[in-house]
């Protein structure tokens, strides 16, 4: 690809509102293609005195040159560095959280402590970035205080991510973390509840079988299908590897009360 071209790309990043499907697919071609010129490019786009091109300069960072058939991303250090700089003087809404996502994509651990200083920012997008980059280090001692204080945010979308990422993305297991999840069993969210459900099934913890069996009644009575987190949390509290294709919620409920013989 041509230096116009990858120019051009990094332009139509900035059209549009930040959200547009246009700006997000050039963003996308830039980590595909990811050569030491697009680095080059969005790392000094990191230092940008524009807001969006700081943010659009870390999104490119956070995945370049990941793939499929590449899973690590190209001048990892380099990368990790210039986002992590980008934090230092950081004050806007919009390149802070882009920032706090690309250091979770990094997978660097020396993130850590950079991301969970953000677990109580005014900002709801700044604390979701922070939960969702926080589960690329679900295991760390740290990270899990980090979660569990997040899994009681205000915001539904932040608790949400918060009980993924300690309950289903981390593996850690402990008297703290079980209470976390389970005092989500009650939250006034669904997501919340049923991403709660998976982490205690995961972790065999007893106290989520009257949320499971209720949440299988529930969709017997009110829709044919049951939730996929709901038969993630049946089957992980069977223990079997994957979901049984021809079974329903009932037999899923059914198989509980034998195992469990309730």
């Amino acid at each position: 690809m041509t230096s116009q071209e990858i120019d051009e790309l990094f332009t139509q990043t900035l059209t549009g509102d930040y959200d547009d499907e246009s700006a997000w697919e050039a963003v996308s071609a830039l980590r595909r293609i990811g050569t030491r010129e697009v680095f080059d490019q969005a790392a000094a786009w990191c230092k940008s005195i524009n807001p969006l091109e700081r943010a659009r300069g870390a999104s490119v960072l956070s995945q370049l040159g990941k793939t499929i058939e590449h899973q690590s991303n190209n001048f990892p250090e380099e990368c990790y560095l210039a986002v992590s700089q980008m934090l230092r003087d950081e004050k806007e809404v919009q390149p802070l959280s882009a920032a706090i996502h690309a250091l979770g994509h990094l997978d660097n651990p020396k993130a850590i402590p950079l991301i969970i200083g953000y677990r109580e920012n005014p900002s709801v997008e700044v604390r979701f970035a922070a939960a969702c980059a926080l589960g690329s280090f679900a295991n760390d001692p740290e990270t899990v205080q980090a979660l569990i204080a997040l899994t009681r945010d205000a915001d539904d979308d932040v608790r949400d991510w918060a009980v993924f990422s300690l309950g289903n993305l981390g593996d850690a297991d402990s008297p703290d973390i079980r209470d976390a999840l389970f005092s989500r069993l009650s939250d006034c969210n669904e997501d919340v509840r049923e991403e709660a459900m998976v982490g205690l099934a995961k972790r065999k913890d007893k106290r989520v079988l009257p949320a499971l069996f209720a949440a299988l009644n529930q969709s017997e009575i009110d829709d044919p299908g049951v939730t996929e987190l709901t038969i993630e949390a049946a089957y992980l509290m069977l223990n079997f590897a994957e979901e049984r294709k021809d079974w329903d919620g009932g037999d899923y409920a059914a198989a509980l009360r034998e195992r469990f013989r309730l």
